[in-house]
């Protein structure tokens, strides 16, 4: 009896689900390995877009549908759409995974998205005003379905270290942190803001998150500045970008971003330093990850390892398939990008067209 067991305890699992409000996930999902692989449609190439190779052996997704993809093959047991709209009225996709063609329609994409029975999991920045940040969640919430953005930055490994080791207290009270983020100028580098939120938005969301999710210090202001000065192009597109931050414990913070990191094949493409300076010592990741340390008075140690590491939407599916708890809470998620909605408000008041030097 033995097998009966094993289904009434299958049974309870599942019905667990439901009662937590988890069900849908399961519709149009296959079975694997004693769970339910998780229904995705990708929407859109604009951004870091989830791809057929990376979800062909994942755990608990698979790929069933895809709409607005610039890829014209795919495996034949995915079903290519001509619309979001259409890719909405596909049972299997359970999940949408969005990468909008513009920016700009994305919050509305993604409340389009929840409405119509799906969960989501959005390229960065997933709105580019905090209104209609809000719109998402609110209609998360109305819906009962979940809203993710792609909010890995501190889940890569060297990050994932440090993080850990500032959880565990060994800089001590972390009082001030330094980012700097820099990307490759390009000519697809886009001058309307609204195709990919724009530089201080789709860069400095990193920056955010990595003083919050890895300095484990939330933000409570954000002053910022942009410039056109140095663009190769005519144009709004802005080349650099930088904030001054006060963080709720009373500490403060200071990140750069910009489109300067000249190519050279030695640097990494999002070139990048991050240091958190605390009471005991401070740690730190440079070079793009090439080298990461922790310093104190009695110690030095590199390279870091350890801390919870992986895709962030291998948590994601994860959670909507098992029931794993997320690293993040939806606001921790969240609150970094809300943070910056904030001050691109203040930026684009105060000088809605930065003039050109």
């Amino acid at each position: 009896m033995a097998w009966v067991r094993w289904f009434r305890a299958r049974d309870v699992f599942r019905l667990s689900f439901f009662a937590l409000g988890l069900a849908a996930p399961f519709a149009g999902a296959a079975e694997s390995g004693g769970f339910q692989k998780i229904g995705v449609g990708l929407y859109g190439s604009n951004g870091h877009q989830l791809s057929a190779a990376f979800l062909d052996a994942h755990a608990h997704a698979r790929l069933v549908a895809v709409a607005a993809m610039r890829t014209a093959t795919w495996p034949p047991s995915v079903r290519v759409h001509a619309s979001l709209e259409a890719l909405l009225a596909d049972s299997d996709v359970a999940i949408v995974s969005l990468c909008s063609p513009r920016r700009g329609d994305q919050a509305r994409d993604a409340v389009r998205c929840l409405e119509a029975g799906k969960h989501v999991y959005a390229e960065k920045p997933a709105a580019l005003t905090e209104r209609d940040l809000d719109a998402i969640l609110a209609t998360a919430k109305r819906t009962g379905k979940q809203f993710h953005e792609m909010a890995g930055t501190a889940f890569v490994p060297n990050y994932a270290a440090m993080r850990r080791l500032v959880r565990e207290g060994a800089v001590g009270e972390v009082v001030q942190v330094l980012v700097q983020k820099s990307y490759r100028y390009g000519l697809s580098r886009p001058q309307d803001e609204d195709i990919d939120g724009g530089q201080f938005l789709q860069s400095g969301v990193h920056a955010a998150r990595m003083i919050e999710h890895v300095g484990g210090v939330r933000i409570n202001s954000v002053s910022g500045w942009e410039t056109l000065f140095g663009s190769p192009e005519p144009g709004a597109g802005r080349m650099a970008g930088a904030a001054q931050l006060e963080l709720e414990n009373g500490g403060i913070a200071t990140f750069i971003v910009n489109y300067l990191n000249p190519g050279h094949p030695r640097l990494p493409h999002g070139y990048e330093t991050l240091r958190v300076f605390g009471t005991k010592g401070f740690i730190e990741s440079v070079d793009g990850g090439a080298r990461t340390r922790l310093v104190t008075a009695t110690a030095m140690t590199e390279p870091l390892v350890g801390g919870e590491s992986g895709d962030y939407f291998d948590f994601v599916a994860r959670h909507l398939v098992a029931g794993v708890a997320m690293p993040l809470t939806s606001d921790e998620e969240l609150h970094p990008l809300r943070m910056l909605l904030r001050a691109k408000e203040k930026m684009r008041a105060a000088n809605p067209t930065p003039a050109r030097p």
